[in-house]
């Protein structure tokens, strides 16, 4: 998916499409691309909308990061889901679905093989975050005496990493071409026809949507390139 407008990191994604901001020497994009060829990704279709022209124009068909490109374009915004709509025939039975803007260090292929053996509908690759209260918390029952008061706690969550492996077949009744469709609302549909797994390993992930999550992303890159590229050729 790479048609966004990054609103959140304007006024860069004024200039540049958010999967063409540069991390180290290459683009995002461009790891994430890296990254799936290792794990035996031959062929990959870009949802494209917002400066589109740029990403055609860097990327091409693929033939320099040794995955086969294609182009489908968004002519109004569909979401995070709706633009699987337009190329699902082409996708075979089971694919991988990621945002353009994410950088990990995780291991698609262990995912993928994590999805096959579970025969899931879908499996959504998922990251430990904490979120922090930075008030006292005060819980009252119904006649407003205190019953329990936290002072600062942490509340541990899993969230998406915005990597899915989905499985094609019951997405024909599911999705339809040019309708606006966000991957929450796909995922609780799939729910209903069968088992949506999550895959959990010991990476760094990081959404570099926010200039100081883009900030932190450029600082780790540039320590350990071959972290998230593989060794060197």
């Amino acid at each position: 998916m790479a048609g966004g407008k990054g609103s959140r990191l304007y006024p860069y994604s004024a200039v540049l499409p958010k999967p063409l901001m540069p991390i180290g020497d290459v683009p995002v994009l461009e790891v994430l691309l890296r990254q799936l060829g290792r794990a035996g990704v031959t062929e990959a279709y870009l949802a494209v909308n917002h400066l589109r022209h740029l990403i055609e124009a860097f990327f091409g068909d693929g033939t320099r990061i040794g995955v086969k490109l294609n182009y489908s374009v968004e002519d109004k915004p569909l979401g995070t889901a709706g633009p699987i709509a337009a190329v699902l025939d082409r996708l075979g039975d089971d694919f991988v679905m990621t945002n353009g803007d994410l950088l990990t260090t995780m291991d698609i292929g262990e995912m993928i093989r994590f999805h096959r053996n579970r025969r899931a509908v879908a499996t959504v690759g998922v990251y430990p975050r904490e979120v922090k209260i930075d008030f006292g918390l005060i819980e009252v029952d119904p006649d407003m005496r205190m019953t329990t008061y936290r002072e600062k706690p942490n509340y541990p969550h899993l969230v998406s990493m915005g990597v899915y492996v989905l499985n094609a077949a019951p997405l024909q009744n599911l999705i339809e071409r040019d309708t606006y469709l966000d991957m929450p609302d796909l995922l609780q549909r799939l729910m209903v026809t069968g088992e949506v797994h999550c895959f959990r390993s010991d990476c760094f992930w990081l959404d570099i949507g926010r200039p100081d999550d883009f900030a932190r992303a450029q600082e780790l890159y540039e320590k350990d390139p071959q972290a998230f590229l593989g060794p060197p050729a």
